[in-house]
C-alpha cells in the first residue's frame, strides 16, 4: 500500500455520504471525538477503552487501513469507536451540517502529510473550507488539537487557525508550542518520534464566542485555497 494518497485524484474527489452518531454508536448521545487522519486507527482504539464515555470517530483516506482497524474494532467490541473511509475536504462538510447542536467537542489532527512541495501545497488537509465546517460545529471550548513533527507543516495550521479569528489557546498553554500532549493517549508517530528523540510541535485550540466568518473571507485572509478540481497532475 502507498504510504501517501493524493487527495486531488479523482477517485478521491467523490463525495461518499457518512453516517451520523446514531447509526454507528451504541450511546449516540455521548461526546465526539472526530480524528482526522487516523490512519490504522490503534491511537482510537486504544482511547475508546480509555474514555469509555466518549464516542471516537477516526477518517482516513486509505481505504485498506480503514478496514484493518474496522476489523480490530469489531474483534475487540468497542461500540463506542467507528472507523470511516473518505477525503475530509469533500465529503466532512455535509455530514458536520447534520449533526446535532453541541455533539462535536473534540477535533484531532495529528502528523498529517506535509506534502513537501509547494506545488504540492494544496494537497494538505487543512484547508479553510475544512477548518471553517469544523469551528462551525464545534460548541464554545470545543478542542481542536494539532500536532506534528514537521515545523513547516504545522506553522501554516497554525496561522490558519488563528487567522480564522475562531479559536483561541487556553491562557495556562505555553507559548508558541505546548510542551505535552493534552489527550491520555499517544499515537503510533508520536511514540516513534519520543522513542527517537525527535522534536515535535504541538497546539490546542479551544473554539472561542467570535461568529464563524464567511468562507470567503477566511480565504481570503488565508490567501486562497485549492481548487478540489484540480487533477493529481498538478
Amino acid at each position: 500500500m502507498r504510504q501517501h494518497v493524493n487527495p486531488l485524484s479523482r477517485l478521491h474527489q467523490l463525495p461518499r455520504p457518512l453516517p451520523l452518531p446514531d447509526t454507528l454508536f451504541e450511546a449516540p448521545q455521548q461526546p465526539l471525538h472526530l480524528d482526522i487522519g487516523c490512519g490504522r486507527g490503534r491511537f482510537l482504539l486504544e482511547l475508546a477503552a480509555e474514555q469509555p464515555l466518549w464516542n471516537h470517530l477516526g477518517l482516513e483516506i486509505r481505504r485498506p487501513l480503514v478496514e484493518a482497524a474496522e476489523a480490530e474494532r469489531r474483534n475487540l467490541a468497542r461500540a463506542n469507536l467507528h472507523f470511516l473511509f473518505c477525503n475530509a475536504n469533500v465529503s466532512l462538510e455535509p455530514w458536520l451540517l447534520a449533526l446535532p447542536a453541541g455533539l462535536l467537542q473534540r477535533v484531532s489532527i495529528q502528523f498529517p502529510d506535509p506534502w513537501f512541495k509547494k506545488k504540492h501545497h494544496k494537497r494538505r488537509l487543512l484547508q479553510p473550507a475544512l477548518l471553517h465546517a469544523l469551528a462551525s460545529a464545534l460548541p464554545e471550548g470545543g478542542w481542536l488539537f494539532l500536532q506534528s513533527d514537521v515545523i513547516d507543516l504545522i506553522e501554516p495550521m497554525v496561522a490558519l487557525c488563528e487567522t480564522s479569528g475562531c479559536f483561541r489557546r487556553p491562557a495556562e498553554d505555553a507559548r508558541p508550542w505546548r510542551a505535552d500532549n493534552p489527550l491520555p493517549v499517544a499515537s503510533e508517530r508520536e511514540r516513534h518520534a519520543q522513542a527517537h528523540g525527535l522534536p515535535m510541535w504541538r497546539v490546542l485550540f479551544l473554539r472561542n464566542r467570535e461568529p464563524l466568518p464567511p468562507l470567503q473571507l477566511l480565504e481570503a485572509r488565508a490567501g486562497g485555497t485549492h481548487n478540489p478540481a484540480e487533477s493529481s497532475r498538478c
